[in-house]
């Protein structure tokens, strides 16, 4: 049976590391399983942009990542980025969700060419083969060519592009807000219930 309750979690070396620190929190603090996989360039953004200074092995940015969120050490379970023993690397495993936020034009030709030359790559393919949600945040701009038909290839597939552009309908006192607009979108599309929102007209 597909679990609703488990998420996986791809973080790739594109900007856009705040919307993925808030969609840890939220997951997490909804007591959801967060499948975690960040990339070596992933890990350099994060220190970029969060001064996440994570080491290079899984079980450790576990428990440095567990003791920052203060949450339980099994909602959250981390793997590197060739560790083919994990089960997001098998069709078999019952994850519905997953997102690849921020996602690099890199990570989604590898998708779109269905390349699985790391875990990040086979965790998306499997989802694809498996007609399950697969959502990518592509942080570029401007978009080529290139970038383009392989977001129209992969949403042709089912996939959800969801590109961070905020909307100001509702007025952004600060960073934050932006933040919340872009991941209670993210939230909406993985089914996840959430008090982000602003809707229009309300």
């Amino acid at each position: 049976m597909i679990d609703s309750k488990h998420i996986a979690l791809a973080i790739t070396g594109a900007s856009g590391a705040p919307y993925s620190e808030r969609l840890l929190e939220i997951l997490l603090g909804r007591e959801i399983t967060v499948h975690l996989m960040i990339s070596a360039a992933g890990r350099i953004v994060l220190a970029d942009e969060l001064n996440w200074k994570l080491p290079a092995r899984a079980k450790d940015i576990h428990k440095q990542l567990v003791a920052k969120f203060n949450c339980k050490d099994n909602l959250l379970q981390v793997y590197g980025e060739q560790q083919w023993s994990s089960p997001l690397a098998s069709g078999s495993h019952q994850i519905s969700t997953m997102i690849v936020c921020p996602c690099t034009m890199g990570s989604l030709s590898s998708i779109a060419v269905g390349s699985s030359d790391n875990l990040i790559n086979r965790a998306a393919d499997v989802m694809l083969k498996e007609n399950r949600k697969l959502i990518l945040v592509p942080r570029e701009t401007p978009f080529s060519v290139i970038h383009l038909e392989n977001m129209l290839k992969l949403a042709s597939l089912g996939v959800c592009i969801l590109p961070p552009n905020p909307g100001f309908y509702f007025r952004p006192k600060q960073i934050s807000d932006i933040i919340n607009f872009v991941v209670s979108k993210i939230l909406d599309q993985a089914d996840i219930k959430h008090d982000l929102s602003f809707h229009w007209g309300k």
